[in-house]
């Protein structure tokens, strides 16, 4: 049952507000809509990427009826946190997680992000956290935010290195769902997100380039003063 579904079953429509995330993909907003409610925007933990339980506790008015947590990147999102936020307020939380891969798969990954995190210099590596799958491995560009980190991107893709930026524009930023809201891990994630790949296929000459691309980079870009 899609998310939309399952907010209708519970008796959330319209009137009713449903916290989600803003970093990420625009389908969960959309849902909410599909539902008749108003999606609400709460920030994010810089460490996972998923709605911070503070920040949602915050977001909370007389019209909250839900909250809906997205598992980000492979890894998850406190929901123990987010469970006694819903509780305190009498809300639904709902998760929506990330395709699984086999076993195996995952712990390829894990391995390949294993190699980076003890290779790479110049970006802020991954928080490894507990059980992360590494669905992305996504890590900060250091200098002034967009404009560095998109130079830094086209000049590892120069060097054969298929990174992508994960999150274009933040949620609340789309027009149709343009809020008035702050949200400065949003927007610093948004800014400074890269992932690299860590495909199972990828071979050791593989990850090796992706080292060698990046680090040639590493140092060049400073934090503005």
């Amino acid at each position: 049952m899609g998310t939309a579904a399952l907010l209708r079953a519970a008796g959330v429509g319209l009137g009713d507000e449903v916290v989600v995330p803003a970093f990420g993909n625009v389908e969960v907003a959309e849902a909410v809509t599909m539902a008749g409610a108003l999606p609400m925007f709460a920030d994010i933990d810089p460490a996972t990427y998923c709605l911070d339980a503070a920040a949602v506790e915050a977001a909370v008015t007389p019209r909250t009826a839900a909250v809906v947590a997205v598992h980000r990147f492979g890894r998850l999102a406190d929901i123990a946190r987010l469970h006694a936020v819903g509780q305190r307020h009498g809300l639904l939380v709902l998760e929506q997680g990330e395709s699984e891969a086999p076993y195996d798969e995952i712990a390829q990954r894990r391995e390949r992000a294993a190699y980076l995190d003890a290779k790479l210099r110049g970006v802020r590596t991954p928080d490894d956290g507990d059980g992360h799958t590494y669905q992305q491995y996504v890590v900060r560009v250091p200098g002034n935010g967009r404009p560095d980190r998109d130079a830094f991107a086209r000049a590892v893709r120069a060097k054969g290195v298929a990174c992508r930026v994960p999150v274009k524009t933040p949620v609340h930023r789309l027009p149709e769902f343009r809020r008035c809201v702050s949200l400065p891990e949003t927007e610093r994630a948004s800014d400074e997100t890269l992932a690299l790949p860590v495909d199972a296929s990828l071979t050791k000459r593989d990850m090796q380039r992706i080292v060698s691309a990046c680090n040639a980079l590493g140092g060049l870009l400073q934090p503005a003063f």
